[in-house]
């Protein structure tokens, strides 16, 4: 398993002090007796020295933007295949020292929000008062069916069939209860019909949407965006609240899941996973928040599947449990928690010569 998705980087991020983390991580699992009971980190008097190695790593990290701007960087779950969000005592640091606090929840908010506001929000008690939501005209003609390599050229047609993808990640955080904000992050290739094209759209559903060019521009370039997000804040309060009750049955929340965020039927169960959920069961750790592991490249379990699919179930292939983190890891479709590397490793094109000047870094 890939450092990011580790259930110690997962404690990392959910402990709310040393106390916390040192309970944590002697509730992590490593083990099972001949007679099926779990054994723990702390049964192994682990916890102690565990925690020890941690004390500096609670501590968030901070630095600053090109523009000196204060960032805190502290924690780094991959959100596809693990919770996908910073540390909450970075969260809570950087409330008490700023009027407006953004933290970022990687990939789509079929996975990254979801879990921000499910398992995040749920321990760390914070009820977020705004979500901005980015998007690309590319991401939306991918997902309207064009290939990577034509992705620079105007195509109206397919931006009109991919923007679904964008109006269901809307629909999603609308779900719990947050005003949403959409960032179109620009590139270059962007054309002015395009970007009219979304904010239209954005319109008609009520919702504001902003040009981002800070990639290019520097904070100057979210000057439009900043405002708009400040508008809402203060025209449009938060009625935020969890999607689903963490003491239903695992297969009840995993079905919440499918059918409200992916937009999909139910699931199906391998042998393996329903015999997991009935050792939670017997054991008593079914009450817990689900964590889905899944492709990022959909909405569905099928990497293949763009848009907004519909009629769709996913498989449910393996289920492990995160006792210390205090969520569920539900595995579906192919996705690995090791990451694909390339064919071709970057190492090959790195090289040095006699006069001491590297090449192929960048």
């Amino acid at each position: 398993m890939i450092t990011v998705a580790s259930e110690v980087m997962a404690i990392l991020c959910l402990a709310d002090d040393l106390t916390d983390l040192k309970e944590r991580l002697g509730k992590i699992i490593i083990g099972y007796t001949y007679d099926d009971r779990p054994v723990t980190a702390k049964a192994l008097k682990a916890d102690g020295a565990m925690t020890v190695l941690l004390k500096e790593a609670m501590k968030p990290n901070l630095v600053q933007t090109l523009e000196n701007t204060p960032c805190l960087m502290h924690g780094g779950p991959f959100a596809n295949i693990a919770h996908g969000c910073n540390s909450i005592k970075a969260t809570k640091l950087a409330l008490k020292l700023a009027d407006y606090v953004i933290s970022e929840a990687g990939f789509g908010a079929d996975l990254g929000a979801e879990k921000f506001f499910n398992i995040k929000c749920r321990y760390g008690h914070l009820k977020p008062d705004a979500v901005v939501l980015v998007a690309t005209v590319r991401a939306l003609k991918y997902n309207g069916g064009v290939a990577k390599t034509a992705l620079a050229a105007e195509n109206l047609e397919a931006l009109g069939k991919g923007i679904v993808n964008l109006e269901k990640h809307i629909e999603n955080i609308q779900k719990f209860g947050a005003p949403v904000v959409v960032a179109i992050n620009a590139f270059h290739t962007d054309t002015q019909n395009e970007i009219q094209y979304i904010q239209e759209r954005c319109t008609a559903l009520g919702v504001k949407c902003a040009v981002s060019e800070v990639f290019a521009k520097g904070g100057e370039g979210g000057t439009e965006l900043a405002h708009k997000v400040v508008n809402v804040l203060d025209t449009d309060p938060s009625r935020f609240e969890v999607l689903y009750n963490e003491r239903l049955s695992v297969k009840d929340k995993i079905d919440v899941i499918v059918t409200e965020i992916y937009g999909g039927e139910g699931a199906t169960y391998t042998s393996a996973a329903e015999k997991a959920i009935k050792r939670l069961e017997l054991l008593g750790y079914d009450k817990l928040p689900i964590c889905m592991a899944k492709t990022q490249y959909s909405l569905s379990d099928n990497p293949s599947l763009l848009g907004r699919p519909e009629g769709f179930t996913v498989t449910v292939r393996e289920i492990n449990l995160s006792a210390g983190a205090g969520f569920i890891v539900v595995l579906i479709g192919h996705v690995m928690t090791m990451p694909g590397l390339s064919k071709e490793p970057t190492a090959e094109k790195i090289d040095i010569d006699e006069n001491g000047k590297i090449t192929g870094l960048f």
